[in-house]
């Protein structure tokens, strides 16, 4: 009974402090892997633009910047599903069968950006 306490308290430790990882943090060891995998295939011009990016997220990153950015990103999202939707209503009243799909098409990539901003932990 006591190795299930003591498996316990560690899972819990672990996940803690994945979460004390800071959104900031987490951004500039996303860029410092896309320029590992730039140095991988000796893209320079690309590794001089992440550096610049890097630099630029310790100097300025603020975590509540980056989820003030985030819910902006949503609504922003959100707003481009309800115009999608409204425009597909509109062909689907016209009855043209091209712009019909069309529309679905582009309102189905509108709902998928917008699942996948929404899945993002912020």
């Amino acid at each position: 009974m006591h190795y299930r306490t003591v498996l316990t308290l560690a899972l819990f430790s672990v996940a803690t402090a994945s979460h004390a990882v800071s959104l900031c943090q987490e951004k500039e060891q996303e860029i410092q892997r896309e320029i590992h995998y730039a140095e991988k295939h000796h893209n320079q011009s690309r590794i001089d633009g992440l550096n610049k990016a890097l630099s630029e997220v310790r100097a300025n990153c603020r975590d509540s910047n980056l989820r003030a950015d985030h819910r902006k990103a949503v609504a922003e999202k959100e707003a481009e599903v309800s115009e999608r939707k409204a425009e597909l209503s509109e062909a689907k009243q016209k009855g043209d069968a091209e712009k019909i799909a069309r529309r679905q098409q582009k309102l189905h990539e509108a709902e998928q950006e917008l699942k996948a901003l929404k899945a993002r932990d912020y």
